[in-house]
C-alpha cells in the first residue's frame, strides 16, 4: 500500500503552516525506492532526481547511498548532488561512525574528484560536517550558537515525538541557517566561558495536542505545537519569543498511515515555525546587539 497524504494548510495563531504537495508524494515510504533509483538507475536524470528528493526529505537512510554515489557515479551532476545531500542530511544526531564515513567521502571528493563543480560542492558540505565533528576551525567569535532544548509532548508516544521534534529543529537549522551552530564542536556542551565568546540562544518546544477524526474512509490528523526562543547568557535562559502553530493532515483509516500522518504533521509545523519565525527572529535579535 502506498502512503500519500493530502496536506491541508491551516493558520493557527502566529503561524501559517504551508504543507507543500511535493512532500506528500515524497513521504517516508518512498525513501527506499529513491535510494534504489540513485544507486541503480541507468538514466542519470533519474539518479539526479532521486538525489535531490532524498536531500529534501532529509532521511538518514540516504547517507550510505549518497556516499556511494559521490565516489562512484559516472555523472558529475549526480556526484555533486550527492555531496549536497550529505551536507543537508547529516546532522549532529547522526551516529559517529556514519558521520566519519561521510567526512571521509567528502574529503576524498574535495581533493580528488576530476570535476571542479563536484569538488566545490564537496568542500562546502565538508565544512558543514566538520563543525559537527569538531574537526573544523574554532567557533567564530560573535557567531550564533543554538542550544536545542529537550522538547516536551503532552501526548501519547511522548518520547518518540520529543526525539522527532529535536531532530527536526536540528535539521531545519542545518539546512536553512548553516552558519548557526546547533552542536558545539567536539560534541561537548559549551561552558560558561565558551558561551561568552558567541551569541547563544535557546530554542525549545512543546507538542500540546494531536487529535484524529474520522471523515468517511479518511482520517484527519490535527496537531498543535508551541515553541519558545530565549537568550542563553551566563548559562541562564531568558525567554523573549513565544510562537505557536498547527496543521491538519489527511490520511486513510489504516493505523500505519495515521501514525505516519502524525509524524508528518508535527514535522511540518516545527519546520515552518523554525524557518518562518525562529530563524528570522534570532537573526534580528543578534543583529541588534
Amino acid at each position: 500500500m502506498t502512503h500519500a497524504y493530502s496536506r491541508l494548510a491551516v493558520a493557527i495563531c502566529t503561524a501559517l503552516v504551508a504543507l507543500v504537495a511535493g512532500l506528500g508524494t515524497a513521504a517516508a515510504d518512498n525513501v527506499d525506492k529513491l535510494i534504489k533509483d540513485l544507486g541503480s538507475s541507468s538514466d542519470y536524470k533519474v539518479r539526479l532526481s532521486a538525489a535531490a528528493s532524498l536531500a529534501k526529505l532529509g532521511d538518514e537512510r540516504a547517507v550510505p547511498a549518497f556516499i556511494k554515489a559521490l565516489g562512484k557515479d559516472k555523472e558529475k551532476t549526480v556526484r555533486g548532488a550527492a555531496a549536497v545531500g550529505l551536507g543537508k542530511v547529516v546532522t549532529s544526531d547522526t551516529p559517529e561512525d556514519l558521520l566519519e564515513k561521510a567526512l571521509a567521502a567528502l574529503g576524498t571528493a574535495a581533493k580528488k574528484d576530476k570535476d571542479s563543480f563536484v569538488k566545490k560542492q564537496a568542500k562546502k558540505a565538508l565544512a558543514r560536517l566538520e563543525k559537527l565533528s569538531g574537526g573544523g576551525a574554532a567557533v567564530a567569535k560573535g557567531g550564533i550558537y543554538i542550544d536545542i532544548g529537550a522538547m516536551s509532548a503532552k501526548t501519547e508516544a511522548a518520547d518518540e515525538m520529543k526525539a522527532l521534534m529535536r531532530k527536526t529543529v536540528d535539521k531545519t537549522f542545518t539546512r536553512n541557517a548553516p552558519d548557526m551552530l546547533t552542536k558545539w564542536p567536539g560534541k561537548k556542551a559549551p561552558t560558561k566561558k565558551d558561551l561568552a565568546t558567541v551569541q547563544p540562544f535557546h530554542v525549545d518546544g512543546t507538542l500540546t495536542e494531536i487529535t484524529t477524526k474520522a471523515k468517511g474512509s479518511a482520517t484527519i490528523v490535527t496537531c498543535k505545537v508551541n515553541m519558545l526562543i530565549a537568550t542563553y547568557n551566563d548559562m541562564k535562559k531568558s525567554m523573549f519569543g513565544f510562537l505557536n502553530g498547527g496543521a491538519s493532515v489527511q490520511a486513510s483509516d489504516d493505523e500505519r498511515d495515521i501514525e505516519l500522518a502524525k509524524q508528518d504533521c508535527v514535522t511540518a509545523v516545527v519546520e515552518d515555525l523554525v524557518i518562518k519565525k525562529i530563524i528570522p527572529t534570532i537573526e534580528a535579535k543578534a543583529g541588534s546587539r
